[in-house]
């Protein structure tokens, strides 16, 4: 999942401002008492010291020179009385609370984390995953873990994982996180110094843990644990329960949540933990274009594709795509690419490379740009999209002889090209709360009979999906038809998320992000998709940071320590609040 926090329209800002008035009408001022310096200080003089229980770390915090203002005495008496303590009293219960969990399990969730990230849980092709032995392993292993803590765990046929905090009573609360990951090309993770990763191997340099999963979206089910494990163990007086709800099918069509639902309760309130901070109130809409074009036979005298290689799924961004070329004349036809290669790529930004070499296949091609996640054509540079471009000019140029190798190339210049906004195919538009769409060349496969590749849209609102997609599929039929072209089209969309920011839970939440984390009071906007898009009071609370690079999805995919460690610490402080809360 993922991105871009956008600024708030005219009508949030004024709906987000009565929302607020509202809750200050009848709440002290949230989080006021523990100010955001005095919590650095408390974690900075607690950090390495055992935490008992939470009454043994309030009275260390009592000590201290940052906590003299907080009355700690009434908070220790009042934490698990629901009556007894102020609004106040009880916010800063809450924040002390998040501290607490982060200074005493932090350690052993990162132990965790590396070890959820050791399976791999990326989809295997005609193997459904509540049959693949690895998401079996997860689905154990994570059971033990609840277990351990003390939560109720079920596990849903294979699809679906279920994690409860709390007996049933008053609202449900859901928390969304999913297991599976998008695939890794192992041969690309590695770090500017040389030094090679294992993506299924969690491994710490500074202060960043490398490993598929660690930003999406394994540390989520991580921080969601613990912090569970924390609100129970302390025994917070809840006023409504929570389950942790742990996708299977997240990266790869969405079916098991909706599935879940069809036997099981829909939570009245839903928090993805698998966003952005503070707090995001609208989605992209998901769309793929799909293009197939069958195996033709090429003319055997000259320069001939074939084989090449880019994303491996829809919605990732690779670092490096290949071709793979058969030639009478290999020496040759390598250092010629080389040099068209350089003059093509200082000519279209010169911001990636382009390299030919000699492999056991034949003349390999490699196009070298920058991973991102499809939703962020933006913060990569795709070397997809650069690949068939530059294969369109070798091939016009008569250096490789045509087939469906040089079909795709054609095709995906004429009508995506370089830009990532859907000029040429037709389909630009924008929202100025959402952004723009976005069209993002991403997966190619090819086998014996076929050679497909795909496009990734990301659609805010403004156009409908349904017109949209068929009108896309007009112009790329008449743009095949009047080259003679034989190539297929399956184009699916889906419909973009919106919604206003009501009530005082969704204000709670923005209040706790901002209060951690510092960033401006404004709901957001992603152009990402997560498994809340279709539920009822659905929203996104994190885990990644507003303007920073989402590694999800990418070749070297890490999470910092420090965020880490914050997330554990926002979500504990998020569950006791909204539990606590007296209304919603």
């Amino acid at each position: 999942m993922k991105r871009t926090i956008r600024k708030p329209t005219a009508l949030q800002t004024g709906l987000r401002a009565l929302a607020c008035a509202f809750i200050l009408s009848v709440c002290s001022s949230a989080l006021a008492d523990l100010s955001a310096p005095a919590a650095e200080v408390i974690v900075n003089e607690l950090s390495g010291k055992t935490q008992d229980n939470f009454s043994s770390f309030l009275a260390a915090v009592a000590k201290l020179d940052a906590a003299k203002d907080l009355d700690i005495r009434t908070l220790q008496k009042g934490f698990r009385d629901e009556h007894s303590l102020t609004d106040s009293q009880r916010n800063n219960v809450y924040h002390l609370l998040g501290i607490y969990a982060r200074l005493k399990y932090g350690d052993e969730a990162i132990q965790t984390l590396a070890k959820l990230v050791a399976i791999p849980t990326f989809e295997v092709e005609s193997l459904p995953q509540y049959e693949n032995p690895e998401f079996l392993r997860f689905g154990a292993t994570l059971g033990r873990i609840a277990k351990d803590f003390g939560l109720e765990f079920r596990d849903v046929d294979d699809r679906v994982y279920e994690v409860s905090l709390g007996k049933p009573r008053g609202e449900l609360i859901g928390l969304h996180a999913h297991a599976d990951v998008v695939p890794v090309n192992p041969s690309l993770w590695v770090l500017p110094d040389g030094t090679q990763l294992d993506p299924f191997v969690m491994t710490r340099i500074g202060d960043r843990l490398y490993g598929r999963g660690t930003q999406d979206d394994k540390n989520g089910i991580v921080v969601a644990l613990y912090a569970m494990r924390a609100v129970q163990d302390e025994e917070l007086p809840l006023l409504r329960h929570f389950r942790l709800l742990v996708d299977t099918r997240e990266e790869t069509g969405g079916e098991s949540i909706p599935w879940y639902f069809k036997t099981n309760p829909v939570p009245d309130y839903n928090i993805a933990l698998d966003g952005d901070y503070p707090v995001v109130i609208a989605e992209k809409a998901y769309g793929t274009v799909m293009a197939s074009f069958p195996v033709r036979a090429s003319a055997v005298e000259g320069a001939v594709v074939i084989d090449m290689t880019g994303g491996l799924a829809t919605n990732q961004i690779p670092a490096q795509a290949t071709v793979w070329i058969q030639s009478h004349a290999p020496a040759d036809l390598i250092a010629s690419l080389n040099a068209k290669g350089a003059q093509f790529a200082a000519t279209h930004g010169g911001n990636f490379s382009v390299r030919a070499s000699e492999d056991e296949r034949g003349v390999r091609l490699d196009v070298l740009g920058v991973s991102a996640h499809s939703s962020a054509p933006e913060s990569g540079i795709n070397p997809v999209s650069r690949m068939f471009a530059l294969l369109d000019t070798l091939h016009t140029e008569g250096v490789l002889e045509s087939n469906q190798f040089t079909d795709a190339a054609s095709y995906a210049t004429a009508n995506w090209g370089l830009d990532y906004f859907g000029t040429r195919a037709g389909i630009a538009y924008s929202d100025a709360f959402m952004g723009p769409l976005t069209a993002a060349q991403t997966f190619v496969s090819s086998d014996e009979v076929r050679l497909r590749t795909a496009v990734n849209l990301r659609m805010p609102i403004g156009r409908n999906p349904g017109e949209l997609a068929a009108g896309l599929r007009t112009n790329l039929e008449d743009w095949a038809s009047s080259q003679r072209m034989d190539v297929t089209f399956d184009i699916t969309t889906g419909e973009p998320m919106y919604r206003n920011p009501e009530g005082a839970w969704v204000n709670a939440l923005l209040d706790v992000a901002v209060h951690n984390l510092g960033v401006p009071r404004e709901f957001g906007s992603s152009a990402g998709g997560t498994s809340i898009h279709d539920l009822p009071n659905g929203v996104q609370f994190g885990l990644a940071m507003p303007n920073e690079k989402y590694t999800g999805h990418n070749a070297n995919e890490f999470k910092s320590v420090h965020q880490f460690l914050l997330d554990l610490s926002i979500v504990t402080e998020m569950i006791a609040r909204l539990g606590g809360m007296p209304t919603m």
